[in-house]
């Protein structure tokens, strides 16, 4: 009866084996990345940040969550190779601190450091660790070497931290500070394993869907209150996440010339967007959806910030946007257009003595009247969302409502971002 009793239990044993073997082969083919969290990698601003041998940690607020996660370390402007030194993830406490039983080491094709060569990306191994949805994670870097910041985010609207001492403190719970910054150095991507119904939505625009005018590390850009919204709908949406490629000052038809401001801000505003559209949109883990949010820049800078000889035509705009949709068609993604919202009075506030840089004039209203007709009417897009409606003063249109007006009477905040995001019918976005 013993024998029997233990024939029958190890029968039983190799059986419950074979199906915890076959759910698990399952769950992971059922399984597939989608970006969670990412940001638009930029040149570096004129003055060079370096680091000498110390320790980063860098601060992101994720969409969709997940049991398994990757990150991408970008080496895209840099003309000389990038040394990690080490690599920790973990979700964040408060401030700098993080949840030590969450803290993993982060490794590259299995090494603790990873070399990342001259204009190149680097994706980590996937890593097992727990993140809610929209939750903050902590990603900490050593540069073991002295390192020139030639690859951030410039306007990250998130504190950060940079260590006091030299060394490794990537796993430290209590981190070092010396000081903190508000961009992300060489960061550009968190990714999780998510059911095979989720997908990604990158938005893709300039300083509007970058979230100048929110308010620093709130999370109220409008692409993290659209996160929120999917993440809290009764209809399935919880896998979509929504990622922001937003550069400030950012053009859909032109780089932004080294010339603009004396030199001051040609490095920071970035690739055109056509340009950057298959590094920050095409090459996206589990993209599905793509937002449009450029145009605005290409209408208000000529004559501005860039030399009146680049006057943009509606016709111009359009042709690029165009361009766009067939490219993400051709990779199986939806194109929802956003219509230009207004900027009369809009300016931008320069060091004195100089005088603040404006915007309007009669014509380029015209021209972003005539683009957005078309954004409305044309059919092209697979959906369309007004943010002229919605942010602009019904008793003035091509003004901002005040309401929404961050104080440059161009960038909305955290209110009417907020009202941008309540837009979108969550209709556009079906997941699976």
């Amino acid at each position: 009866m013993i024998r029997n009793y233990s024939w029958a239990a190890a029968v039983l044993l190799v059986a419950t084996l074979a199906v915890a073997g076959l759910t698990a082969e399952s769950n992971e083919k059922d399984q597939s990345w989608i970006g969670t969290w990412a940001t638009a990698a930029q040149p570096s601003l004129p003055k060079v940040q370096t680091y000498h041998n110390q320790t980063l940690r860098l601060i992101v607020h994720v969409s969709a969550g997940g049991s398994k996660v990757r990150i991408k370390i970008s080496n895209t402007y840099g003309d000389q190779p990038l040394l990690i030194g080490a690599a920790h993830i973990a979700r964040r406490a408060t401030a700098a601190e993080i949840n030590p039983a969450s803290d993993r080491a982060v490794s590259f094709q299995g090494r603790s450091t990873v070399t990342i060569p001259a204009r190149s990306t680097a994706v980590s191994d996937p890593v097992e660790l727990e993140v809610p949805a929209l939750s903050d994670v902590a990603i900490s870097l050593f540069l073991p070497e002295s390192t020139a910041v030639t690859t951030v985010h410039n306007l990250a609207k998130q504190t950060n931290y940079v260590s006091a001492e030299t060394g490794d403190h990537t796993a430290e719970v209590k981190f070092p500070v010396d000081k903190t910054t508000r961009s992300w150095p060489f960061l550009t991507g968190v990714d999780v394993a998510a059911w095979y119904r989720g997908a990604a939505i990158v938005a893709f625009g300039s300083s509007l869907t970058d979230g100048d005018g929110t308010t620093t590390d709130a999370n109220r850009r409008f692409p993290d209150v659209l996160a929120e919204r999917l993440q809290g709908s009764s209809h399935g949406k919880a896998e979509l996440s929504v990622l922001n490629e937003g550069i400030i000052g950012n053009r859909l038809l032109n780089d932004s010339p080294p010339q603009a401001l004396g030199g001051r801000f040609g490095a920071v505003l970035g690739e055109k967007g056509l340009a950057r559209f298959e590094r920050d949109v095409l090459d996206q883990a589990g993209v599905k959806y793509v937002v449009l949010g450029l145009g605005i820049n290409d209408i208000a800078f000529p004559g501005s910030l860039t030399p009146a000889s680049e006057k943009i035509t509606s016709a111009m705009i359009i042709a690029g946007y165009r361009q766009l949709i067939a490219r993400a068609h051709r990779h199986g993604i939806k194109i929802i257009g956003t219509t230009n919202p207004p900027i009369e009075n809009g300016f931008l506030e320069l060091a004195p003595p100089a005088q603040p840089i404006t915007f309007y004039t009669p014509e380029k209203e015209i021209v972003r009247q005539q683009v957005n007709d078309w954004i409305r009417s044309s059919g092209e897009f697979d959906g369309v969302v007004d943010l002229d409606q919605v942010l602009r003063d019904p008793s003035h249109p091509s003004q901002l409502l005040p309401n929404y007006d961050s104080g440059d009477h161009i960038h909305p905040n955290n209110a009417g971002c907020v009202a941008e995001a309540n837009a979108f019918p969550l209709a556009l976005f079906q997941s699976g």
